[in-house]
């Protein structure tokens, strides 16, 4: 099939590489002329695992190409994805859709066969009948279907979602487009991928209440870390405890220092935004977005609190700076939050992250950096687990000792087990587990 994309960011690229991948023809066009003649050159403007090289093979097939001019990839396509960005909206927490809508202005022009619009962008309820109302007053003689495609995908191990997907969920109006987008995911017929029609709407409201839920999960084994410590109990127990329980399930059970990246905090705003716009509200996730928020700010508290209550002139080393392990991704990362806390409160923060830092520098003014774990502790009175990644699992603990001016380490992610920290002569602070007890903490 012939498929163009609108929009080569996160969500576009993957998509057209994957979809490139099952052998169709996919052009990604973006109105960002640098970012596609970098492409086009090979470099892919984002961290993904796997996403380079998939880029590079499928270029090099002649299956995946890029442009900026999006006329004659829509002329020519059987289906037409809208993958742009729909940032929260300044002031109200709605989500921003100007650019979906002047994509969709831009798309009537060239619509000329039959052709399906699909919206891959997280998008409000009720958009895809603004975008066919859009693409109707733009082209009245245009034949075509709007269809809501939600993506799933995680930053970080998104190739694999995207071959190896739980559901795809497709919301159509027009039957037309139902034999169009079962060819698109034709492919993943193999792997017994669930292909769900349903309503448009239901789509649109499907995704914001999966990415609700997953929020509200993560919020909730918070909520339990902070009793956890009260009560002398080990949050990891309770979550396998729970987990092993097939209604509830393991994933997303993790306690850390709350949850960011691109999707759950917009997308718990907005659901909140469209709760109260169709005077419906929705308590559950509005104390989801409160707690997450004041999460990160107590994570900060909890590192002074470890440091002897002042961090003033004191070193603090904080390792992972992004949302998440295997990401470039630092939007609305806790870091944001904990290591401004800590400079305000008079500390000196020295960070490395694998991938974030170029990004954090323009985000964290003042924030020192250094070329890794062993560098940025030199001298440092404390160092701070923020994000997971696996070079941090395995830290040479008694060097790391004999270099820290102070043996203390703040674990957010419960990396590691409390014996095997102390008995190395550090002091040692975690996330729901008990202070001090005989067996593992």
């Amino acid at each position: 099939m012939r498929i163009t994309l609108i929009g080569s960011g996160y969500v576009g690229l993957v998509t057209g590489a994957c979809l490139a991948e099952f052998g169709h023809s996919v052009t990604c066009v973006d109105n960002d002329a640098g970012k596609i003649a970098a492409l086009r050159d090979g470099i892919v403007p984002i961290f993904e695992p796997g996403l380079s090289g998939l880029v590079a093979s499928n270029v090099a097939a002649g299956r995946l190409t890029f442009a900026t001019d999006m006329a004659e990839p829509v002329a020519r396509a059987d289906v037409v994805f809208i993958a742009v960005g729909t940032p929260s909206r300044h002031g109200d927490g709605h989500a921003d859709l100007t650019y979906v809508y002047a994509a969709t202005a831009e798309i009537a022009k060239y619509l000329s066969e039959f052709t399906v619009v699909a919206t891959k962008s997280t998008v409000p309820v009720g958009t895809g009948d603004a975008v066919e109302a859009i693409l109707r007053e733009n082209n009245p003689a245009a034949a075509f279907a709007v269809v809501s495609n939600p993506e799933f995908l995680r930053e970080g191990a998104a190739i694999d979602d995207f071959k190896r997907p739980d559901r795809i969920v497709v919301g159509i109006e027009d039957e037309r487009a139902r034999a169009v987008m079962t060819e698109v995911y034709r492919p993943l017929y193999l792997n017994q991928a669930p292909l769900l029609f349903t309503s448009r709407r239901t789509a649109e409201l499907v995704k914001y209440a999966a990415n609700a839920f997953l929020a509200m999960k993560i919020t909730f084994i918070n909520e339990i870390a902070d009793l956890s410590e009260k009560l002398g109990a080990d949050v990891q127990d309770v979550a396998r405890g729970i987990g092993l329980d097939n209604r509830i399930g393991g994933k997303f059970l993790n306690a850390g220092p709350g949850f960011g990246g691109s999707c759950f905090p917009k997308d718990t705003l907005a659901l909140v935004r469209i709760g109260e716009e169709a005077g419906s509200r929705m308590r559950l996730v509005e104390t989801t977005v409160t707690i997450n928020d004041r999460r990160k700010e107590a994570m900060g508290e909890k590192i002074v609190a470890a440091c002897g209550g002042d961090v003033r002139g004191k070193t603090i080393a904080v390792l992972g700076l992004t949302f998440k392990p295997n990401t470039d991704d630092m939007r609305e990362a806790p870091s944001l939050v904990i290591v401004p806390a800590l400079m305000a409160a008079g500390a000196r923060v020295l960070a490395y992250d694998p991938e974030g830092m170029v990004a954090a520098r323009a985000l964290i003014p003042g924030l020192g950096f250094g070329s890794g774990p062993y560098d940025i502790a030199v001298g440092a009175d404390a160092i701070v687990i923020i994000t997971e990644w696996n070079e941090f699992r395995s830290l040479d603990l008694e060097r790391l000792g004999t270099v820290m001016k102070t043996p203390v380490l703040v674990d957010l992610r419960n990396v590691y087990r409390r014996d095997v920290v102390e008995r190395r002569g550090f002091t040692y602070e975690s996330i729901g587990r008990p202070a001090r007890r005989g067996g593992a903490g």
